[in-house]
C-alpha cells in the first residue's frame, strides 16, 4: 500500500533550530537549523520509506484564514533573524533535492497537511504526518498516524498516534481534541481557551459530553461548579478558541498527491548546495553522486623521465606554479599546475625517484618563481629553507596560512574548502575521493585515478587561490601580518618540531607507577568509605553513591542521573572529605592516563618528543599544540608540576626559560592609554597591590593578602570581560560585592572601561576586532538575535585584540630569538613555546648570550607605553627552569 509523507516544515525547522548550537558556513550564514532540519528528514526517509513527499510551510506574512486569527495567531513573536534567514536556503535545497513543498497564502501550513492527509486518507494511502506541534493530533485516524519527535536522552525519538494512542493519552478521540484544546487553551499558538478550566478540567468536559456545544447544553450536569461557571461565562470564547484550534481539512490546495512523489533526493545540484552549507558529514548520502568538472580532462599524468626533464625546463619561466607533494612523511609524488588548464602529477616511478624530484622543487625555490602551496611547514624536508632565508618578498605562498588570516574561525582550510570560499567551484572533498582511506595510506599504484585526481585538485587550488588570497590579504590589511609573522613562524616552527625535547623515559614510567600506587590506595580509601566497591568513572554510579546513598546536600538531578560535575563536587568539598578524595582520584587518573601513559607513546628513537605546533587552529592566533599537547601540562598541583621534570636538555645542554610578565594586562595599559595603570607598570609597582590601593581605597603599604588576590582577580578578569556573576563565583562573593568591585575598578581606571566600551563599539560597526598589528577576529556573534550569544561576542570583542596581540608579540619574539640564534650560529635551540613562554636548550658555553637574546628579543617584540618584562630562569629540566 502507498504511504503519504506530510511534514510540518516551520515545525521541524523551529525544533532543529533550537536542537543544534547556533553556527555559520564561512560565508557567515547561519545554518544550524538547515542541519537539523535535513538529519531529521534523513531519518524521517530511512524509517518511514515513503511513496510520497511532501513538505508544507507557513507563508512568511500570511493573511489568516479567520479575521479572529489577526488578533490571536496574528500576535505571535517574530522569528529570530538568524533562524528566518535559514528558511529560504531550506526551501531552496528541498527544491534541488526534487522534494515538493507546499505554501498556501491566506492559510497555515496545518491546513495544507490536514487538506493533503485527508485526499490521502480518502485515496486509502497510509498517511504519516510528521510535526513538534501536537494540535496536528486531531487529525489521526486509522489511517493517518500522527509522529511527533521528542528528544530523551541526548536522543531523538518519535512518537506515533493513530485513533487509539490518542484516546490512551488524553481519554478523547482526535476530533475531540479540538475542544479539549479549546476548553484549555494553548499560550504557545495564541488560543485563548475558557479562563478558569485547565487541561484536567477540559478533558473531564469532553470526555463526558463529547463537545463543547453539548457540554454547554447539559452545563448544568457539569459537577465542577467552576468548570461549569466558567463554560457558561466564556461560552462565546469557547467557541471562538475552537475555530481557532479546528485546523481546515478542505483548503484549496492546488497541489495533487501525483505532484509528491519521492524519488532520488541525492542529486548533483544538491550535493552541491551541501558543499556549499559546508555539511561535510552528509557528503556519504551523496555516494555515487558526480559534479560536472571541467578540471579532470587536463589533469595529466607524467612517468616518463625525457617528460618530466621537459616539464621542469618549461618551469624555469614561470612566473608561477601550484604545487602539491602527496605522501605522509615520505614523497610518493607531486603534482604542478602551471596553468589553469594544465595540471601534472608525477609519481615517484623507476628512474623519477624521490630524491629527482626533490631535486627540481629545491631548484624552483631558489628561483624567483612564486610556487603556491598548502602548509610550507609540514613540507620544509623537502624546500630546505630557514627563517634567514624569508622575507616578504619569499617565492613560496601557503594558501592554507592566508585563508586563515582571512577567516580563523573556520574548522578546516582544505583545497575544497578554499576552492569553494574563494575561487566559486566546487570540487569533490579528499573523503570523497578516497571514501574508505586516508590521505598516504596507499601508493599511488593501488588507486591511481583517485591520486592522481587528489594530487591535481590540490595544485590546480594553489595555483588559481594565489592571486585571490594575497589580493584578500591586502585588502584587508593583512599583508604585513602574513609576510612578516606568519610566514617566518613556519620556519621557526618547523625548526621546533625538528628540534624536539628530550625526555627521561624511565622517569616517566616511574612517575606512572607513583601515580598508580596512589590512585589504588585512594580507591581503597573511597569504596571502605562508600561501604561497597563502585565504578568511580561512572557519573551515574557516583551519584547514586554521594546523594543516594550518602544524602549529600546539592543533587541535581538530571536525565541521566544525578550531575557530579567538577563545578557540583568543587561546592562539597569543604565540608565532606569523601568529596576531596573524588576530585583528587580524577585529578591522578587524569595525569596517569593524559601525562605517564599519553606521553610515553610520543616519544621518539632519539628519546625526544617531536610534538606538532599549529598556525591555524585559534580564532585569536595563539599558537596551539598537538601530538601530544604540551600547552596544557598541569602546574597548580604538586603532583602536576612534577612532570615537568621528566623534561631535560640534552648532555653539556641547560634548560633558559623565558617568560613574559603580565603580557596581556601591560597590553591592556598600552590600548586602552589609561594613566594609572600605565603609571604602576612605569614605577614597577606590583600591580595587583596597586590595583588593591586603588579599588579598596588603602594605602600601598596596608594592601593586606586577600585584597591583593582579589584584585589580581579583579585584574585578570576584567581581560576576559569577566561579569559580576563570574566574579562573583571566582571570588565566592555576593553579585552585588562583584558589582561594586568592578565598578570600583572601573573608577580607579576610567581609560580601561572607555577603551572596553570602545572596543565593543567598533567591533559591532565592522564586524570584527583586530589587534595592534592588524590580525583580524570576526564576530558574528555581535550580531545574533540571541542574547546570550550577543554577550559572548561582547567578551570576545573586548578579549581578542589583546590576546590575539599578546598572540602576535610572541610569534615575533620566537621569529627573531630563531633568527638570532642562527645569524651567531649557535647551537642552542628553541624546543618548546607554551603561551607567554620560551623555552631554550642552551649550550652551557652560551649560557649568556642566549639569555641577552632572549631579553633582548622578548622585550622589544613590541613598543608599548610601558615595558615589557620577561623573567628568564635556568635549570636542568623544564621544572627547575620554570
Amino acid at each position: 500500500m502507498s504511504k503519504l509523507v506530510l511534514v510540518d516544515g516551520h515545525s521541524i525547522l523551529n525544533r532543529a533550530f533550537y536542537g543544534v548550537p547556533l553556527f555559520t558556513n564561512s560565508e557567515g550564514l547561519h545554518t544550524n537549523a538547515v542541519f537539523g532540519f535535513l538529519n531529521i528528514l534523513f531519518k524521517l526517509i530511512d524509517d518511514e520509506k515513503p511513496d510520497y513527499l511532501a513538505i508544507a510551510f507557513d507563508v512568511h506574512q500570511p493573511t489568516f484564514r479567520h479575521e479572529m486569527f489577526k488578533d490571536y495567531k496574528g500576535t505571535r513573536k517574530p522569528m529570530l533573524p538568524e533562524l528566518r534567514e535559514q528558511v529560504p536556503v531550506i526551501k531552496e535545497l528541498l527544491h534541488k533535492m526534487n522534494i515538493t513543498t507546499i505554501e498556501l497564502p491566506g492559510f497555515e501550513a496545518d491546513d495544507v497537511i490536514g487538506t493533503m492527509s485527508k485526499i490521502g486518507e480518502d485515496a486509502g494511502m497510509d498517511v504519516c504526518v510528521f510535526s513538534g506541534d501536537r494540535d496536528l493530533l486531531q487529525l489521526a485516524s486509522d489511517k493517518v498516524m500522527i509522529c511527533i519527535p521528542k528528544t530523551k536522552k541526548g536522543q531523538t525519538t518519535v512518537e506515533k498516534y493513530k485513533t487509539e494512542e490518542v484516546k490512551e493519552l488524553y481519554k478523547v478521540t482526535p476530533v475531540e481534541f479540538i475542544d479539549v484544546k479549546a476548553l484549555m487553551g494553548d499560550s504557545s499558538d495564541n488560543i485563548p481557551g475558557v479562563p478558569g478550566i485547565g487541561e484536567k478540567g477540559a478533558t473531564n468536559i469532553i470526555e463526558q459530553f463529547g463537545s463543547i456545544e453539548n457540554a454547554y447544553e447539559h452545563a448544568e450536569e457539569i459537577s465542577n461548579k467552576r468548570n461549569k461557571t466558567a463554560l457558561l461565562e466564556h461560552y462565546d470564547m469557547a467557541q471562538m478558541s475552537k475555530v481557532l484550534a479546528t485546523i481546515n481539512r478542505k483548503s484549496p490546495v492546488e497541489t495533487k498527491i501525483e505532484d509528491c512523489v519521492f524519488e532520488d533526493i541525492y542529486t548533483a545540484d544538491a550535493l552541491d548546495m551541501i558543499k556549499h552549507l559546508e555539511f561535510k558529514s552528509m557528503i556519504p548520502r551523496f555516494s555515487g553522486v558526480t559534479l560536472e568538472n571541467k578540471y579532470e580532462d587536463s589533469f595529466v599524468k607524467i612517468s616518463q623521465p625525457d617528460k618530466a626533464e621537459e616539464l621542469f625546463n618549461n618551469l624555469k619561466s614561470a612566473d608561477k606554479i601550484g604545487l602539491y607533494i602527496y605522501g605522509n612523511n615520505d614523497i610518493t609524488g607531486i603534482s604542478i599546475c602551471k596553468e589553469d588548464d594544465a595540471v601534472y602529477f608525477l609519481p615517484v616511478f623507476g628512474l623519477i625517484t624521490k630524491e629527482y624530484l626533490i631535486f627540481h622543487i629545491r631548484d624552483i625555490v631558489n628561483s624567483n618563481c612564486i610556487i603556491s602551496v598548502a602548509n610550507i611547514k609540514e613540507n620544509n624536508d623537502i624546500f630546505n629553507k630557514t627563517i634567514l632565508e624569508n622575507d616578504e618578498n619569499s617565492n613560496l605562498f601557503d594558501v592554507e596560512i592566508a585563508a586563515y588570516l582571512i577567516n580563523p574561525l573556520s574548522n578546516t582550510y582544505l583545497y575544497d574548502d578554499i576552492a569553494r570560499d574563494y575561487l566559486g567551484i566546487t570540487l569533490p572533498s579528499m573523503e570523497e575521493i578516497f571514501p574508505k582511506v586516508k590521505k598516504g595510506e596507499v601508493s599511488p599504484y593501488e588507486i591511481e585515478e583517485n591520486v592522481i585526481n587528489y594530487c591535481c585538485y590540490n595544485a590546480l587550488v594553489n595555483y588559481k587561490a594565489y592571486d585571490v588570497l594575497k589580493s584578500k590579504l591586502i585588502e584587508t590589511d593583512m599583508w604585513d601580518v602574513y609576510s612578516n609573522i606568519e610566514i617566518p613562524l613556519t620556519y621557526a616552527l618547523y625548526s621546533m618540531e625538528k628540534c624536539g625535547i628530550m625526555i627521561k623515559p624511565e622517569e616517566l614510567k616511574e612517575y606512572g607507577n607513583r601515580l598508580n600506587g596512589d590512585i589504588k590506595i585512594l580507591e581503597k580509601e573511597i569504596y571502605d568509605e562508600a561501604g561497597h566497591d563502585f565504578n568511580i568513572n561512572s557519573p551515574k554510579q557516583l551519584g547514586e553513591i554521594l546523594f543516594g546513598e550518602m544524602g549529600l546536600p546539592g543533587g541535581k538531578k538530571t536525565k541521566t542521573g544525578y550531575s557530579t560535575s567538577a563545578s557540583v563536587l568543587e561546592k562539597l568539598e569543604p565540608e565532606y572529605p569523601f568529596v576531596r578524595k573524588i576530585l583528587e582520584y580524577r585529578q591522578l587518573t587524569k595525569l596517569k592516563s593524559t601525562y605517564a601513559d599519553g606521553l610515553a607513546v610520543y616519544i621518539g628513537d632519539d628519546s625526544r618528543i617531536h610534538g606538532k605546533f599549529n598556525q591555524t587552529i585559534t580564532a585569536t592566533g595563539r599558537i596551539s599544540s598537538t601530538e601530544p599537547n604540551l600547552q596544557n601540562i598541569p602546574v597548580r598541583m604538586a603532583l602536576g608540576r612534577e612532570i615537568r621534570k621528566v623534561f631535560v636538555p640534552k648532555d653539556d645542554c641547560v634548560f633558559l626559560d623565558a617568560d613574559y610578565s603580565q603580557i596581556e594586562l601591560r597590553i591592556l595599559a598600552h590600548m586602552s592609554d589609561d594613566e594609572n595603570l600605565i603609571e604602576a607598570y612605569r614605577e614597577s609597582k606590583d600591580i595587583h597591590a596597586a590595583t588593591a590601593s586603588l579599588v579598596f581605597h588603602v594605602p600601598l603599604d596596608e594592601v593586606t593578602k586577600t585584597q591583593r588576590s582579589n584584585a589580581k582577580a579583579v585584574n585578570f578578569g576584567i581581560v576576559y570581560g569577566i561579569s559580576s556573576f563570574g566574579l562573583s563565583q571566582d571570588l565566592s562573593i555576593s553579585k552585588k560585592e562583584a558589582e561594586k568591585y568592578i565598578d570600583d575598578y572601573f573608577k580607579s581606571y576610567p581609560g580601561i572601561k572607555n577603551y572596553l566600551d570602545n572596543s565593543v563599539k567598533e567591533a559591532k560597526e565592522k564586524g570584527y576586532s583586530t589587534t595592534m598589528f592588524g590580525r583580524r577576529r570576526p564576530i558574528p556573534e555581535l550580531k545574533a538575535g540571541n542574547f546570550m550569544q550577543r554577550q559572548f561576542g561582547e567578551r570576545v570583542a573586548m578579549n581578542s585584540p589583546i590576546q590575539g596581540t599578546a598572540a602576535d608579540i610572541m610569534k615575533i619574539a620566537m621569529i627573531n630569538v630563531e633568527r638570532e640564534l642562527r645569524k651567531n650560529n649557535l647551537k642552542s635551540r628553541i624546543v618548546l613555546q607554551v603561551h607567554d613562554e620560551l623555552l631554550v636548550e642552551t649550550y652551557k658555553d652560551e649560557i649568556s648570550t642566549v639569555q641577552d637574546i632572549l631579553v633582548k628579543n622578548m622585550e622589544g617584540a613590541a613598543n608599548l607605553h610601558v615595558p615589557l618584562d620577561v623573567d628568564v630562569k635556568e635549570g636542568n629540566n623544564w621544572d627547575e627552569a620554570h
